[in-house]
């Protein structure tokens, strides 16, 4: 069902270490409107749809959201990579340290641990959709707010690039809840 295509939906070529910069960009992996959560999210609710049309719709973006994961993982690794132990414990980030080592894990800025209960597969296509709308729309905001705290180019680009994935995935999710307010009773 799923082909691998080895290259990122965005090219990454981060050189400047910045550990905070880390830090904030890791909730897009495990946050609570992070593209782990968006990816299950979709994952779960696409079985529940009415039709081939909103299944297909929630599975592509699913699998998209995955490809997003992995661009926020590898920019957080190269924003992380060669780090000293001092550097790590001067960006706050020595909890973090002491749990995975240099590893990547799916949490929040605040370290809080990925979990599913940030997100709900109700059975009820109308109030599954307007989260998926609403879970674009926070992604979009948190997008922007770090490309607020950005300052590298390299850095700003991708996240650029993931703001206005956010931006088509809520305009698809609103045409498929039109499209079932028409024709679904």
């Amino acid at each position: 069902m799923f082909k691998y295509a080895k290259s990122l939906p965005y090219p990454l070529s981060i050189k400047k270490k910045d550990l905070k910069m880390a830090k904030y960009i890791i909730t897009q992996l495990g946050g609570y409107a992070g593209e782990l959560g968006a990816s299950l999210r979709y994952f779960s609710q696409k079985f529940n749809m009415p039709d081939d049309m909103g299944r297909s719709l929630l599975n592509d973006i699913s699998t998209e959201e995955i490809g997003h994961a992995e661009m926020i993982a590898s920019m957080v690794h190269m924003l992380t990579k060669d780090a000293t132990l001092d550097e790590l414990k001067a960006a706050g980030l020595e909890s973090m340290y002491t749990e995975h080592g240099k590893g990547i894990f799916p949490t929040d800025s605040n370290g809080v641990p990925f979990s599913a209960l940030t997100f709900a597969s109700t059975g009820d296509v109308f109030a599954d959709l307007s989260e998926d709308m609403a879970a674009e729309q926070k992604a979009r905001a948190a997008y922007e707010r770090l490309i607020n705290l950005a300052s590298d180019p390299d850095v700003i680009n991708p996240l650029l690039f993931l703001r206005q994935r956010e931006i088509v995935h809520f305009n698809r999710f609103k045409e498929l809840y039109d499209h079932y307010r028409k024709t679904c009773k």
